[in-house]
């Protein structure tokens, strides 16, 4: 905690990021006891400077923030919670609480979007690319052919992507690499599944060996 700059108020300000995706989910304050609470917890909590109380994300709506880790800048005066969000972590019911885009004119954009990292726009395009028609969406089409023709795809860039590791140029192997995530996540999409839970399974693993890993798991 003494690593920690509360300023003249008793406050830090608090960013809460997905600790999966790193889409940025919501910034607010904490005291010095709601960063023990946080700590102690698990659960993110802040300190409302409008009603100088403590309130945990999520009492009312569920929509916690389980916190993984939790870290502070070189000046001590930013607190970076790293989460699993339950759900949307706006009050309007948003994912992210960063949608609105300022102009140059100085106007706010009308047509909100999340500002999220690639990734996580790439799933988003691919959602709403489900709803299109195959005629139109290769996304769609994808789908629409089930496993089958996802696996076939996810297999011929895989040989691909390792062709080019073998002796191709680094723009190849990047396109190569591409395609073959972009597919990855056609298909867990097709299963309701999640890039942020392939990272979850990977974060899972930190500190074992992958050899351990590979022995520790059910036979097929």
């Amino acid at each position: 905690m003494s690593a920690v700059v509360f300023d003249d108020r008793g406050l830090v300000v608090a960013v809460a990021q997905d600790a999966h995706t790193g889409e940025v989910r919501m910034v607010a304050w904490m005291n010095r006891e709601a960063l023990q609470r946080t700590l102690e917890t698990g659960v993110a909590t802040f300190f409302s400077r409008s009603r100088q109380a403590l309130w945990r994300k999520g009492e009312e709506s569920g929509n916690v923030l389980r916190v993984v880790r939790v870290g502070v800048d070189c000046d001590g005066d930013t607190v970076l919670l790293l989460v699993e969000p339950a759900g949307p972590s706006c009050h309007t019911g948003r994912p992210s609480c960063f949608f609105r885009a300022p102009r140059a004119d100085g106007e706010i954009d009308a047509s909100p979007a999340e500002l999220a990292p690639s990734l996580v726009l790439l799933e988003r395009d691919i959602a709403e690319k489900a709803s299109s028609t195959a005629e139109l969406s290769y996304t769609r089409s994808l789908l629409d052919g089930g496993a089958h023709k996802i696996g076939a795809k996810l297999r011929e860039e895989a040989d691909e992507l390792a062709r080019a590791l073998e002796g191709e140029s680094d723009e190849r192997v990047l396109s190569e690499a591409a395609d073959l995530l972009y597919h990855a996540a056609v298909g867990l999409r097709s299963r309701g599944l999640s890039l942020a839970g392939v990272a979850r399974a990977l974060f899972a693993r930190r500190g074992t060996s992958g050899h351990d890993e590979k022995r520790a798991r059910a036979p097929r």
